[in-house]
């Protein structure tokens, strides 16, 4: 039997017996010494969803919303929904119980899976089913156009203020009423509004989507003029941010096709399925005369991972190219980045 060593943290082989109970169909061995776990033990612990492990195991960090989605009492902004999690503020998500502790609680591969190997010893994982709600229509707050707050939030995050303009006379970018978040809408081909993207402009760690939001019309801009090039990011303040370098380098942001995902999911293994996002498999449908496909991802390792799984993807049929931001985290952090390097030349240089 093919078996995987489980290293504990002083990386030696002390033996010890993990005594292992069933887990889905798969009886894990109770012979297990050296601490070593199986391939197939792995593939079985690699199936147990986020839900499922709180549930049964820290079902104090879970939190149920009013639209039937979960959150945990760590991250609010993490968010449990249709066997999958999503945690906003980080712009990284998966869909394992094994994902969650190597990405939001920062434990290696091998204390992650020694952790829920010695959970299911003791009690054995009831998978909890969470019933997908479907939605008829996005449930928008009410919002305006007038965006005083958003225009402030979006000029401290050194976005172009024509561009700001630009955007929300196309009705891109609009204010929540009542909490005063910045709003980015997708529209689909008939002018309907089918997702919406939240911001806090409070200082809050805010970044969600609306209930019933569509993924695949995501806030984008697109060329007047067929081109073959497509520049991919992560979301639309990284995707306005690149909009503003362009035009400080001489250059228009609409002369090129511009497209947000959203967020981004972190491949859970190797043998995980590779799924196009939605946005852009839809803005390829469109365009056939596409060719050349620039991912402008985060520079983190959820970024790279992404860019890397897209590539593997469609490489035989586009160039693929992943172009993170030359310093930074995103490209709004490189935005910002020079920015404060202009301020302070000024401030040194200029009496």
């Amino acid at each position: 039997m093919t078996s995987l060593f489980i290293n504990n943290k002083n990386e030696n082989y002390q033996k010890k017996m993990l005594t292992l109970v069933k887990i889905g169909s798969i009886i894990v061995s109770p012979h297990l010494r050296r601490n070593m776990i199986s391939l197939q033990e792995l593939s079985q612990i690699r199936k147990i969803d986020l839900l499922t492990y709180l549930q049964n195991y820290e079902p104090s960090e879970l939190v149920k919303d009013k639209s039937g989605t979960y959150h945990t009492v760590s991250h609010d902004s993490l968010k449990i929904s249709n066997g999958k999690w999503f945690w906003w503020s980080r712009g990284i998500g998966g869909r394992s119980a094994l994902d969650y502790l190597i990405n939001v609680r920062g434990m290696s591969f091998t204390e992650a899976v020694k952790t829920i190997a010695e959970k299911a010893s003791i009690l054995a994982p009831v998978t909890v089913k969470q019933n997908p709600k479907k939605y008829e229509k996005v449930y928008l707050p009410r919002y305006t156009f007038l965006c005083s707050n958003v225009r402030r939030y979006l000029l401290s995050r050194g976005i172009d203020n024509k561009i700001i303009t630009e955007f929300i006379k196309k009705k891109m970018i609009a204010e929540d009423v009542k909490t005063k978040n910045a709003l980015f809408f997708g529209y689909d081909d008939n002018g309907k509004i089918r997702q919406c993207s939240v911001r806090s402009t409070c200082g809050e760690t805010v970044k969600k989507e609306v209930a019933g939001s569509d993924k695949t019309y995501c806030f984008r801009s697109l060329s007047d003029t067929s081109k073959s090039t497509v520049r991919v990011f992560e979301s639309a303040i990284d995707l306005l941010s690149f909009a503003t370098l362009m035009k400080q380098n001489g250059r228009d942001y609409r002369t090129e096709n511009l497209i947000s995902l959203s967020g981004i999911y972190k491949p859970s293994g190797k043998n995980t399925a590779i799924k196009i996002p939605s946005p852009l498999q839809k803005y390829l449908d469109e365009r056939p005369e596409t060719n050349k496909i620039y991912l402008h991802f985060d520079s983190d390792d959820a970024g790279k991972t992404a860019a890397e799984s897209i590539i593997a993807a469609l490489e035989n049929d586009y160039e693929v190219r992943f172009i993170p931001p030359p310093e930074g985290k995103d490209f709004n952090d490189y935005l910002m980045k020079k920015e404060r390097d202009k301020a302070q030349w000024k401030k040194e240089n200029i009496r």
